[in-house]
């Protein structure tokens, strides 16, 4: 069976056909978090080293580390900063030291800038997976060379000099020229993550019916592990976790093996805390003067005050367990116990064996 195999210093993350689904965490993205991006402009590397423990406390198996950041102050005084080729090589060793600070999770070196790419690979302890390769010529002829050289994964995105196409023949059709163009530089199939795309399905009533259709293509005709931005499918629909609770388990027995995601359960803030006590105090009810803000909040049914895992992982604990790759029910059983402390089960597989 495809197992890919992707490693920190000392832990191993395997995604496989007959492994449990493989969670990599998205939330270090500075990519439309503005404040995310200031901090890290002025050096502030707090809100990245408190979201790589927070997603590992919640189950992620592999961490996503994207460098994508624009310093706007810094633009404004260098026009280098412009530049994302100036920028991200630098972040990204500088990502990678931090984080790799604080958890010992396995990394996903994320760029579409070729030198933060081999700063990521470089900085990294063990066998990251690499984010991402396309079927376009020029980035074939970038990445590949660095996939073989640090003998690495790669996730495989399918698209290609024509962009993306709504076909999903076409899309099939990316993915195995990737693989082969791959195996051209002596890099096994077991070594390449393809993600479909997938599409909004608010957008392509179709879409989750292609992205299952082509993740069984996949697995069968090409022998590869599979992954996706799960959240895509949900984009501009209202109730997101409740598709995305609904997509993860059904890609999942389609074939999927992994989904970039995010596995927190963001917490409840202070305003959404003050405004939920006036609405009770204006219904009549007292609270005692003694209740905290966790204790109010778990009461009312509104989360948790803590960062802890989202309902997507609680689906996908779910499913790991009903297509027996949780046999013993363990993780499932334990995450139900204490879902803040769930991240470190990890069931029957998924991390100690190595092929």
């Amino acid at each position: 069976m495809t197992r890919t195999i992707v490693e920190s210093k000392t832990k191993t993350a395997v995604i496989g056909f007959d492994e449990p689904f493989c969670v990599i965490g998205e939330r270090i993205n500075p990519t439309g978090r503005k404040i995310l991006s200031e901090e890290l402009e002025r050096g502030d590397f707090s809100r990245v080293e408190a979201d790589a423990i927070a997603q590992a406390a919640a189950g992620a198996n592999i961490l996503d580390v994207n460098s994508g950041a624009v310093f706007s102050n810094k633009m404004a005084e260098d026009p280098r900063y412009a530049d994302n080729n100036f920028v991200e090589p630098t972040l990204m060793t500088q990502l990678v030291e931090k984080v790799q600070g604080v958890t010992d999770t396995p990394l996903c070196i994320d760029s579409s800038v070729p030198g933060a790419l081999e700063n990521g690979l470089a900085a990294a302890e063990g066998r990251p997976l690499l984010n991402s390769v396309t079927g376009e010529e020029e980035r074939l002829e970038i990445v590949l060379p660095l996939v073989k050289k640090y003998n690495v994964p790669v996730v495989a995105i399918s698209n290609d000099d024509t962009g993306i196409s709504e076909d999903p023949d076409v899309r099939f059709a990316v993915a195995k020229k990737i693989v082969e163009r791959a195996a051209d530089f002596g890099i096994p199939a077991h070594d390449i993550v393809v993600d479909p795309l997938v599409m909004p399905i608010g957008a392509m009533a179709t879409a989750g019916l292609q992205v299952f259709t082509l993740v069984r293509r996949l697995r069968e005709e090409l022998g590869v592990n599979t992954t996706c931005g799960a959240s895509n499918i949900s984009f501009g629909l209202p109730n997101r976790h409740g598709i995305n609770n609904a997509f993860l388990p059904m890609a999942m027995t389609a074939g999927m093996t992994s989904a970039i995601m995010n596995p927190v359960a963001l917490p409840i803030g202070p305003k959404k805390i003050a405004e939920k006590k006036a609405a009770v105090e204006a219904a009549g009810i007292i609270l005692p003067e003694s209740m905290d803000d966790e204790t109010f909040v778990t009461l009312f049914g509104m989360g948790s005050t803590k960062p802890r895992a989202g309902k997507e992982m609680e689906a996908i604990r779910a499913a790991n367990f009903l297509t027996d790759n949780d046999p013993s029910g363990g993780d499932w059983i334990k995450f139900n116990r204490d879902p803040a402390e769930a991240g470190s089960g990890r069931g029957r597989r998924g991390g100690r064996r190595r092929g």
